[in-house]
Protein backbone atom coordinates (compact mmCIF):
# COMPACT_ATOMS: atom_id res chain seq x y z
CA UNK A 1 0.00 0.00 0.00
CA UNK A 2 1.20 3.49 -0.72
CA UNK A 3 -1.68 5.94 -0.15
CA UNK A 4 -5.05 6.52 1.44
CA UNK A 5 -7.24 7.90 -1.31
CA UNK A 6 -10.73 7.93 0.12
CA UNK A 7 -12.47 8.18 3.47
CA UNK A 8 -16.18 7.85 4.11
CA UNK A 9 -18.76 9.38 6.44
CA UNK A 10 -22.46 8.66 6.59
CA UNK A 11 -24.87 11.51 5.88
CA UNK A 12 -28.66 11.49 5.93
CA UNK A 13 -29.09 13.97 3.07
CA UNK A 14 -26.45 14.31 0.38
CA UNK A 15 -27.65 17.73 -0.81
CA UNK A 16 -27.47 19.06 2.75
CA UNK A 17 -24.02 17.48 3.03
CA UNK A 18 -22.93 19.34 -0.12
CA UNK A 19 -24.16 22.61 1.35
CA UNK A 20 -22.07 21.98 4.45
CA UNK A 21 -18.87 20.49 3.01
CA UNK A 22 -18.73 22.70 -0.10
CA UNK A 23 -20.71 25.78 0.94
CA UNK A 24 -19.37 26.15 4.47
CA UNK A 25 -16.08 24.25 4.63
CA UNK A 26 -14.92 25.26 1.15
CA UNK A 27 -14.28 21.80 -0.23
CA UNK A 28 -15.09 21.02 -3.88
CA UNK A 29 -17.10 18.26 -5.50
CA UNK A 30 -14.84 15.59 -6.90
CA UNK A 31 -17.47 13.15 -8.17
CA UNK A 32 -21.26 13.32 -8.20
CA UNK A 33 -22.56 10.35 -10.13
CA UNK A 34 -25.79 8.38 -10.08
CA UNK A 35 -24.76 4.73 -10.15
CA UNK A 36 -28.37 3.54 -10.15
CA UNK A 37 -28.09 1.71 -6.85
CA UNK A 38 -26.55 4.74 -5.09
CA UNK A 39 -25.31 8.29 -5.61
CA UNK A 40 -21.50 8.33 -5.52
CA UNK A 41 -20.72 11.74 -4.03
CA UNK A 42 -17.19 12.70 -3.09
CA UNK A 43 -15.62 16.00 -2.04
CA UNK A 44 -12.01 17.06 -1.65
CA UNK A 45 -9.79 19.95 -0.70
CA UNK A 46 -9.48 22.13 -3.83
CA UNK A 47 -6.37 21.16 -5.77
CA UNK A 48 -5.88 17.82 -3.95
CA UNK A 49 -7.01 15.10 -6.36
CA UNK A 50 -5.39 12.34 -4.29
CA UNK A 51 -7.80 12.27 -1.34
CA UNK A 52 -11.59 12.34 -1.24
CA UNK A 53 -14.38 12.01 1.30
CA UNK A 54 -17.32 9.85 0.26
CA UNK A 55 -20.56 11.37 1.58
CA UNK A 56 -22.61 8.19 1.72
CA UNK A 57 -26.26 7.68 2.59
CA UNK A 58 -26.76 4.52 4.65
CA UNK A 59 -28.21 1.89 2.33
CA UNK A 60 -27.43 -0.54 -0.43
CA UNK A 61 -25.08 -1.89 -1.58
CA UNK A 62 -23.12 -1.67 1.69
CA UNK A 63 -26.08 -2.10 4.06
CA UNK A 64 -29.30 -4.07 3.89
CA UNK A 65 -32.50 -2.06 4.59
CA UNK A 66 -32.79 -3.06 8.26
CA UNK A 67 -29.16 -2.23 9.02
CA UNK A 68 -29.41 1.05 7.08
CA UNK A 69 -32.37 2.04 9.25
CA UNK A 70 -30.38 1.28 12.40
CA UNK A 71 -27.49 3.39 11.13
CA UNK A 72 -29.88 6.29 10.33
CA UNK A 73 -31.35 6.05 13.85
CA UNK A 74 -27.89 6.10 15.45
CA UNK A 75 -26.82 9.06 13.29
CA UNK A 76 -29.97 10.96 14.25
CA UNK A 77 -29.22 10.34 17.94
CA UNK A 78 -25.64 11.56 17.49
CA UNK A 79 -24.28 8.16 18.46
CA UNK A 80 -22.57 7.13 15.24
CA UNK A 81 -20.74 10.09 13.77
CA UNK A 82 -17.42 9.51 12.07
CA UNK A 83 -14.25 11.55 12.47
CA UNK A 84 -12.39 13.69 9.96
CA UNK A 85 -9.14 15.56 10.60
CA UNK A 86 -8.28 18.62 8.52
CA UNK A 87 -5.52 21.19 8.65
CA UNK A 88 -5.43 24.94 8.12
CA UNK A 89 -2.73 27.60 7.96
CA UNK A 90 -4.57 29.84 10.45
CA UNK A 91 -6.79 28.13 13.03
CA UNK A 92 -8.14 31.38 14.52
CA UNK A 93 -9.12 32.82 11.12
CA UNK A 94 -10.71 29.52 10.03
CA UNK A 95 -12.58 29.27 13.33
CA UNK A 96 -13.96 32.82 12.97
CA UNK A 97 -15.01 32.12 9.37
CA UNK A 98 -16.82 28.91 10.32
CA UNK A 99 -18.57 30.55 13.29
CA UNK A 100 -19.77 33.34 10.96
CA UNK A 101 -21.19 30.66 8.64
CA UNK A 102 -23.13 29.07 11.50
CA UNK A 103 -21.09 25.87 11.75
CA UNK A 104 -21.70 23.83 14.93
CA UNK A 105 -18.52 24.33 16.98
CA UNK A 106 -17.78 21.74 19.67
CA UNK A 107 -14.74 23.50 21.15
CA UNK A 108 -12.76 26.67 20.53
CA UNK A 109 -9.17 26.91 19.26
CA UNK A 110 -6.79 25.62 21.90
CA UNK A 111 -3.00 25.54 22.05
CA UNK A 112 -1.77 21.97 22.22
CA UNK A 113 1.70 20.39 22.02
CA UNK A 114 1.25 19.74 18.29
CA UNK A 115 -0.36 23.07 17.33
CA UNK A 116 -3.73 24.81 17.64
CA UNK A 117 -6.92 22.92 16.99
CA UNK A 118 -10.68 23.09 17.47
CA UNK A 119 -13.70 20.91 16.87
CA UNK A 120 -16.78 21.22 14.69
CA UNK A 121 -19.63 18.89 13.81
CA UNK A 122 -21.45 18.43 10.51
CA UNK A 123 -25.28 18.39 10.39
CA UNK A 124 -25.26 14.60 10.80
CA UNK A 125 -23.09 14.30 13.91
CA UNK A 126 -19.76 13.59 12.20
CA UNK A 127 -16.97 15.18 14.20
CA UNK A 128 -14.24 17.20 12.52
CA UNK A 129 -10.99 18.41 14.07
CA UNK A 130 -9.36 21.40 12.39
CA UNK A 131 -5.73 21.95 13.24
CA UNK A 132 -2.91 24.37 12.58
CA UNK A 133 0.09 22.13 13.10
CA UNK A 134 3.57 23.27 14.19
Amino acid sequence: MNAITRSQVYVLDQDEALDFYVGKLGLEVSTDQDLGFMRWLTVRVPGDPGREILLEKPGPPALDPATAEQVRELLTKGALGGYLFMTTDDAHRTYADLVAKGVDVTDEPTDRPYGIDFGIRDPFGNRIRVGQMH
